[in-house]
């Protein structure tokens, strides 16, 4: 079973190494080999999450890869196929044939096979690892289109701010080996560690995580990931990297439990971003800003989740939320491309020019709003039963940011079904399954979120037993949603006066401010100092050696050169010397020896 596991990550991650790398003379076959290996893959995901098997490998002296598929992993593991699998049939006939189609599915492939060694690693280097391919491939695909300049600032924004974050990920792993060695990087062994260590350990993974999933402060990234492909939005927001930090929050809820304070900050943080995010979302009047900011929110939901130790709740919000926002984003790229536009302003009366599209959205949209019966619904209360169990005040703030997400989603259906004078939209045919699926599973996922399929995946993950949401709950949040939407509908939209709202807050203006501008100056100041001091310090050693290289030359050089020659003369004088009494003739020899010897046996005569 463990040969399943390796092929499933594999597959993924050689397919689109061979078609990036291909180039343009693979662009034709790009689609059919990416579609037929995502649904390979798909398969394999079943698989492995019913088998749950387990592998290693050797990497480094006791650090070892090691993988596992337990209930949670093979949840997010079907779930990353499933949407990967849909967006990819979608992009068949998004993508055009003059585009670089081979570079752009193994992108893509490449993305889903690091999100999936993500949600499959058992080890902190794995996971490290995995995490930083992700990241550098979603940089690829949010400049794809990278002739324009702007693309490239957007995905370097992105990455920069993500990248930030995930040092909070190698500071974890250092505390982790100072608390315990190498052993201790196994991530279910990081709830052991004592000590200062496991508050540094929390810290470095709760920034890690938030940064990874957009949430405040690191929400404004979000933003500019708009200026990938509507597929890189799709997938990036719903099932992948965005949700990645949500996962590790839910796959090590025992080490924030273990902190005494990491629950508590992370479930208040996700409350938080869930209310003013989603109120950005309302400010935004370009449709994917709107489904960006709503993606911040609407993870914030299984970030609150996670700190409350909601377990089922977040899977459940999980599971929703991707197949909603992949709709919503995989539809908006249809009027992107149909028509040009994507402000709601110009985007009115969309819905109308092509009805499965237009059905599709709104599906989507009301999911997010959490009207019922669709999943969104269901599954927020199922986690807001678990945050009333731990604290009415976070129960009143989650509940305040399910409102604004009806508030939202019901702007962005009043402008897209308006009155409208745009020209039919008609999408290519190979587009409309995986938007009928998505749409499908909007509304079937919500069985997951009542008994007995709420106990059956409590039993898949090994949760602990959460609390139940009550009617009145169901009513409540059901009740406020239908009617924040109602209202939008008649009064029509209504965005916050400030502009601070539309401008995401102010983020990445205060980033600038706070880290940017101060991080240039340093180096700034920096380099001032290796130019004037440094290379001077440098230059002005250079000169005095060779002053001195001089000044030896002059004065030490001679002297040296004289008691050289003084002592070959020397030699020379004790050769001819020596040579003297070397002449030859046997007599003179006998005559040296006989005063030689007799030199001696004075000196014995002496010494006695």
């Amino acid at each position: 079973m463990s040969a399943l596991l390796w092929a499933l990550l594999a597959l993924p991650l050689t397919m689109g190494t061979v078609l990036a790398a291909g180039g343009r003379v693979t662009d034709r076959a790009a689609p059919v080999a990416a579609v037929t290996t995502a649904l390979v893959t798909l398969g394999l995901a079943i698989a492995v999450a019913v088998g749950r098997p387990t592998a290693g490998a050797p990497l480094l002296d006791g650090l070892p890869v090691r993988l596992v598929v337990d209930g949670l992993s093979g949840v997010m593991a079907v779930t990353v196929a499933a949407i990967t699998t849909a967006v990819l049939v979608f992009s068949v006939g998004d993508v055009p044939p003059g585009a670089a189609r081979a570079r752009f599915f193994g992108l893509m492939l490449l993305f889903s096979g690091a999100m999936l060694t993500t949600v499959t690693a058992a080890t902190l280097p794995v996971l490290l690892m995995a995490w930083e391919f992700m990241g550098a491939t979603s940089w690829a695909l949010i400049g794809f289109w990278w002739r324009d300049p702007e693309n490239g600032r957007a995905a370097n924004i992105a990455f920069l701010t993500t990248r930030a974050a995930d040092l909070g990920l190698y500071l974890a792993a250092g505390a982790a080996l100072a608390a315990g060695g190498a052993g201790s990087l196994a991530l279910a062994d990081l709830p052991g560690a004592t000590g200062p260590w496991l508050a540094v350990i929390t810290a470095g993974v709760i920034v890690a995580a938030l940064g990874k999933s957009a949430q405040l402060p690191f929400s404004f990234w979000l933003s500019h990931a708009m200026r990938g492909p509507s597929p890189v939005s799709a997938l990036l927001h719903s099932a992948t990297m965005v949700v990645a930090g949500a996962y590790l929050l839910i796959r090590l809820e025992p080490l924030l439990a273990a902190s005494g304070w990491g629950g508590t900050a992370v479930a208040w943080t996700g409350a938080v971003t869930a209310v003013l995010l989603g109120l950005v979302a309302v400010a935004q009047n370009d449709l994917k800003q709107l489904l960006a900011a709503s993606s911040c929110a609407q993870i914030g939901f299984m970030v609150l989740a996670a700190g409350v130790g909601s377990a089922t709740g977040a899977t459940l919000q999980l599971m929703a939320h991707a197949a909603a926002k992949s709709l919503a984003f995989l539809v908006a790229g249809c009027w992107l491309a149909a028509l040009g536009a994507r402000t709601l302003p110009a985007l009115r009366g969309a819905a109308r020019r092509d009805r499965t599209a237009g059905v599709a959205f709104t599906v989507a949209a009301l999911t997010l709003a959490g009207v019922p019966p669709l999943s969104l619904w269901a599954s927020k209360d199922v986690l807001l039963a678990a945050v009333l169990h731990e604290s009415a005040a976070l129960y009143g703030v989650g509940l305040a940011g399910a409102v604004v997400s009806a508030v939202y989603a019901a702007k962005a259906l009043w402008f897209v079904w308006g009155p409208t004078h745009a020209p039919e939209v008609t999408l290519p045919r190979v587009t409309r399954p995986p938007l009928v699926v998505l749409a499908v599973a909007c509304a079937g996922l919500t069985v997951l979120a009542f008994p007995p399929g709420r106990e059956s995946l409590g039993r898949v993950l090994a949760a602990p037993a959460e609390p139940a949401p009550s009617a009145w709950e169901f009513l409540l949040s059901g009740g406020l949603a239908l009617v924040a939407s109602a209202a939008v509908w008649v009064r029509g939209p209504r965005a916050p006066g400030s502009r601070w709202w539309a401008d995401w807050l102010g983020l990445e203006a205060a980033a600038r401010l706070l880290l940017g501008r101060p991080v240039v100056r340093l180096a700034h100041a920096l380099a001032a100092f290796d130019d004037h001091v440094l290379d001077r310090a440098v230059d002005g050693g250079a000169r005095a050696v060779l002053r001195l290289a001089r000044w030896t030359d002059r004065r030490v050089e001679g002297r040296v050169d004289g008691g050289v020659e003084g002592i070959a003369a020397g030699a020379r004088a004790l050769g001819r010397w020596a040579r003297l009494p070397q002449t030859g003739q046997l007599h003179q020899y006998l005559a040296q020896a006989v005063v030689a010897f007799t030199v001696l046996a004075v000196v014995l005569v002496l010494m006695r």
